[in-house]
């Protein structure tokens, strides 16, 4: 027994499917906007170039006399 598709099927049909397209859209478009925004930030960014490590010492090594003048009290 075939049923027939009533025109209240269609017209929900037809809302439902704008309703779809129009969600798809706006969060299409919302996306690009997000990753345009951040391709755009990254290419402002400076890039700077690695810095060499510090090659000044905090301690000296064992058994290396210290520089300072001893304080006698």
């Amino acid at each position: 027994m075939g049923t027939s598709l009533t025109p209240e099927f269609w017209e929900r049909f037809v809302l439902l499917l704008f309703a779809a397209m129009g969600v798809t859209i706006v969060l299409t478009a919302f996306f690009d906007a997000l990753a345009l925004r951040t391709a755009r930030r990254r290419a402002q960014m400076p890039t700077q170039p690695p810095t060499a490590p510090s090659t000044a010492r905090v301690r000296p090594p064992s058994g290396e006399t210290s520089r300072r003048t001893p304080v006698n009290h």
